[in-house]
């Protein structure tokens, strides 16, 4: 594969330093830049014309769905892969209806950053496995045909009647991570121990009954407790 060039639009310094870091050294990815913002992101997009835009959906200035539409419209050659915390159907949904062909998960980051770029500029479309399941399910034969609820809607409508609600420590830990503040990072803002933090994420973990933190965002903002 020949080198490509990248441009990052990621307003979260840890995220734009960790996104540096994996492709600073790479010798076949030239990074073009990081813009924190839509706005300046909008502008280096036009003046760079990257063949990758790494992108971020909650900017300062607005929605990066705005950016992937642009690129799709101004830049077809250019693949886009979103990063982001938010896994819900909307955000997805919303994302590849704007022109993007990747979707990575934040909680992801442990992956191989190059190499899911790579897989995207060669034709693939790299998604985060728990994004790509519920594409599945959505998209099952029979799923929108059905004139009664789906298997996974009566699943899901018996959890939610399972759901016990979340303390307040327990809600506050859940929003701060839904900021992308690291569990570490929650513990110094609430001046309690990273064990104390630990153990409200079980709590969440076992009340919404998920095994990660990008699940429990999802489910979470599906059931009405987190605004976006």
């Amino acid at each position: 594969m020949s080198p490509f060039s990248v441009l990052i639009v990621e307003d979260q310094a840890r995220f734009r330093d960790a996104f540096t870091h994996a492709l600073g050294s790479v010798p076949d990815i030239e990074l073009l830049g990081i813009a924190p913002d839509l706005p300046q992101g909008r502008r280096m997009f036009d003046q760079l014309q990257p063949d990758v835009l790494l992108v971020d959906l909650d900017l300062p200035g607005g929605s990066g769905i705005e950016l992937i539409r642009h690129a799709a419209q101004t830049r077809p050659q250019c693949e886009v892969m979103v990063i982001s915390v938010f896994g819900d159907e909307q955000h997805v949904v919303a994302s590849i209806e704007a022109g993007a062909t990747g979707y990575l998960l934040k909680d992801s980051l442990a992956l191989d950053l190059p190499g899911q770029l790579r897989s995207l500029r060669a034709g693939g479309s790299p998604i985060s496995p728990v994004i790509a399941r519920r594409l599945l399910v959505r998209l099952a034969p029979g799923a929108q045909a059905s004139t009664g609820p789906s298997p996974e809607a009566m699943a899901a409508a018996m959890a939610d009647e399972e759901v016990v609600a979340l303390s307040e420590q327990e809600s506050r830990v859940l929003h701060l991570a839904a900021k992308g503040f690291t569990f570490d990072e929650i513990a110094q803002f609430m001046q309690v121990s990273p064990h104390t933090v630990m153990t409200y994420v079980k709590r969440v973990y076992r009340k919404l009954h998920v095994r990660s933190k990008v699940e429990a965002i999802y489910e979470a903002r599906r059931l009405g407790w987190l605004r976006d």
